[in-house]
């Protein structure tokens, strides 16, 4: 089925491969964690440098055993937009990756790890903007809400760091956390965690280090 270039579509079911749109170049296939087959252009799907890198090896059944089917879809979707012969206008790719990055702050960070481990630029620096604006002026304890961090310091101390950088905390700061940051148990784990990892520290780790 041929997908529309404002809103391209991927259709995939569980071990059997499905086209994104008429071959016209060579054609990879992607496995999901869930075991569902996606058969992509090569050259949309070298985009991602993780995938480029295979392909250069001499790969065209590749496994991404790290991303789920939900995720992958979407992010093949961003890879379709975004490839060259689209033809989309800046105004158009700006207003994509607006509703593209319209997500949770986990959600986010699931999709952080994903591109790292993909290797996609564009849409690392788009998903680290989002956030970093979603916490603008956020407070200190909104932050720690958001991330789930755990303070190191007693109430005292905290006090006490307080008053040694108070041009720090001058102002008013949002301590509120999005309502649609209730991610489900499902969309928590739609990266697969390394055995003996946690999946704070599976989804986390990627914005910790970037």
């Amino acid at each position: 089925m041929a997908s529309s270039s404002s809103a391209p579509e991927i259709h995939h079911q569980s071990m059997a491969s499905s086209s994104l749109e008429p071959p016209q170049s060579k054609i990879l296939t992607l496995r999901s964690s869930d075991n569902d087959e996606f058969q992509v252009e090569e050259s949309i799907a070298i985009q991602s440098g993780t995938i480029k890198n295979m392909v250069e090896d001499g790969y065209t059944d590749i496994p991404l055993m790290n991303i789920n089917s939900e995720v992958l879809t979407k992010i093949l979707n961003y890879l379709m937009k975004h490839a060259e012969k689209t033809g989309a206008s800046e105004e158009e790719l700006k207003e994509f990756d607006n509703e593209f990055a319209k997500m949770s702050f986990k959600k986010l960070s699931v999709f952080v790890f994903a591109a790292n481990f993909l290797h996609i630029s564009g849409l690392m620096s788009l998903l680290c903007q989002t956030i970093a604006d979603k916490i603008k002026n956020k407070s200190v304890n909104a932050v720690r809400q958001i991330f789930n961090i755990t303070s190191d310091y007693t109430p005292e101390e905290e006090a006490e760091v307080r008053a040694e950088h108070e041009w720090a905390h001058e102002g008013e700061f949002d301590d509120t956390i999005d309502d649609d940051d209730d991610t489900s148990e499902e969309e928590e784990k739609s990266v697969v965690c390394d055995e003996g990892e946690s999946d704070d520290e599976c989804t986390s780790k990627t914005l910790l280090n970037n």
